[in-house]
C-alpha cells in the first residue's frame, strides 16, 4: 500500500521560509516522477514543483522558480520542498503526489493529505 505523508506546514510572514516533507512509503519506483502541488479555495489544484526520482531533475512553476527547491533523499524515502521568500499568494493546502508526469495534476496516482501553508502580509 502506498502512502504519501506531509508534514511541515504552518504560518509564516511575507518573505519567511518554510520546508515542507513528505515521507514516502510502498512506492519505490525509480524512473517516475513526483510532484508538490498546491490548493487554494476558489482555484484549480496548481503544480508546483516536480522531480525525476532517478536523476533529481527538476521542473518548477513560473511563479514559484527562484524561490522554491524540491529534493530528493531516497534513503530516507523522503521528498522536501524548500520554500524561500514567501508570499501571501503561495497560501495554500500543500499536496505531494507520486506516480505521475511532471507538473499535470490527474497524471499522479497517489497523493497525500496535505498540509496547510499560510503566508501573512
Amino acid at each position: 500500500q502506498v502512502q504519501l505523508v506531509e508534514s511541515g506546514g504552518g504560518s509564516v510572514e511575507a518573505g519567511g521560509s518554510l520546508r515542507l516533507s513528505c515521507t514516502i512509503s510502498g512506492y519505490s519506483s525509480e524512473y517516475s516522477w513526483m510532484a508538490w502541488f498546491r490548493l487554494t479555495p476558489g482555484t484549480e489544484r496548481e503544480g508546483v514543483a516536480a522531480i525525476w526520482r532517478a536523476d533529481g531533475y527538476a521542473r518548477y512553476a513560473i511563479p514559484v522558480k527562484d524561490r522554491f527547491t524540491i529534493s530528493l533523499d531516497d534513503a530516507k524515502n523522503t521528498m522536501y520542498l524548500d520554500m524561500n521568500n514567501l508570499k501571501p499568494e503561495d497560501s495554500a493546502v500543500y499536496y505531494c503526489a507520486a506516480d505521475g508526469s511532471q507538473l499535470t495534476g490527474p497524471s499522479y496516482h497517489y497523493w497525500g493529505q496535505g498540509t496547510q501553508v499560510t503566508v501573512s502580509s
